[in-house]
């Protein structure tokens, strides 16, 4: 059967960073236990005329560079995301066309049947589009189809997730003769509750440490062992790793109790710089290996959902990685593209500071 996967990847991370002592300055002492041990410097903040829908489209545009393709070759496109701009009006239906999924002749637009669809599962919901993606090529029903990760993530001012929530994406092109083989992809989840934001509602909630038992290390680990399990492989098989990153202390926790050495999470790790981007971390952090990737190299990843629930992946990385990879910009381009802004920038920016 011919290998499917990853054809074509992209990412993107705004410029705008504000640092995490920033934020503690605001709130004083009672910032201080929030921030031991996070792991998190500064995050990455979306500007006034940034949201999921364009940085959507900037990681598309390197994600369809790197294939090589027409996109109007591109048949399926589901955006995972906590932050859709609207919440009666897709996403997908915006970047579908931004990206000219569909092709204009003249004065006359040829249409196409695409599948489209906008996701959620909390951080999740991007890894979940691959899957459908990879399911819809698999089975022939499609050519390529695109997976996308975004958010610019949410944090109630003062609250814990404010010194962590940040902004960004990545793409996915998945199709037929791959740069990164998907060997096989396993799914864990249960009702477990350990974030969440009720209906117009502008932040979330939070079970503060329950987020990380039962939630967080239960679905990662259980997830990654289902995979390894599935496909035969141990530890040792794989050469890079890449964990859901709420920030640097869960990854490399979950990644001591599985029994991988923290060495091989380093390339993925872009936490500390940009922060959590939510749906767009783990593959974020899998853009960032893929930039790097060796041919014959395994990679593992799993994503984390709140909710809850975990995607597993193994990928093998081919020959044809190291042409994609001379095409756009790399993840690294985007987190040392920086500019510092102060806590009132910030609010502003995020609109937490509204006229009426």
């Amino acid at each position: 059967m011919d290998k499917t996967g990853i054809v074509g990847w992209g990412s993107y991370v705004p410029r705008f960073r504000i640092k995490i002592e920033e934020i503690a300055r605001i709130w004083g002492r009672d910032a201080l236990p929030i921030l031991e041990g996070l792991g998190v410097d500064e995050k990455a903040i979306a500007g006034s005329d940034e949201d999921t829908i364009t940085m959507s489209v900037e990681a598309g545009r390197t994600a369809i560079l790197r294939a090589g393709i027409n996109p109007v070759k591109i048949s399926a496109l589901f955006i995972g995301s906590e932050s859709h701009p609207y919440a009666v009006n897709p996403s997908s239906t915006v970047v579908s066309e931004a990206l000219g999924f569909s092709s204009a002749f003249g004065n006359t637009f040829k249409e196409k049947t695409i599948f489209m669809g906008d996701l959620e599962f909390a951080c999740k919901a991007g890894s979940a589009g691959m899957q459908i993606c990879h399911a819809f090529v698999k089975s022939n029903e499609i050519e390529y189809g695109m997976a996308i990760g975004a958010d610019t993530a949410q944090g109630k001012p003062g609250d814990a997730l404010e010194y962590t929530a940040g902004s960004g994406a990545a793409a996915f092109i998945l199709g037929k003769d791959p740069v990164a083989e998907l060997e096989g992809t396993y799914s864990f989840g249960t009702d477990t509750s350990d974030f969440w934001r009720n209906e117009g509602k502008k932040y979330p909630n939070h079970g503060a440490r329950f987020t990380g038992e039962p939630a967080y290390f239960k679905h990662v680990t259980n997830a990654t062992k289902g995979l390894m399990e599935k496909l035969s492989l141990g530890i040792d098989d794989f050469d890079k790793v890449v964990f859901h990153t709420p920030n640097a202390k869960f990854p490399l926790r979950a990644a001591k109790i599985l029994g991988f050495d923290a060495s091989k999470l380093k390339e993925g790790l872009v936490v500390p710089k940009i922060g959590n981007t939510y749906s767009g971390a783990s593959l974020i952090g899998l853009a960032s290996v893929l930039d790097s990737a060796k041919p014959g190299e395994r990679i593992l990843v799993t994503s984390y959902g709140s909710g809850s629930g975990s995607d597993s992946f193994s990928f093998m990385i081919t020959n044809k990685i190291l042409q994609a990879q001379k095409l756009g910009k790399k993840t690294i381009d985007y987190i040392n593209n920086k500019k510092y802004v102060d806590y009132g920038t910030y609010v502003k920016l995020r609109g937490k500071l509204l006229r009426e």
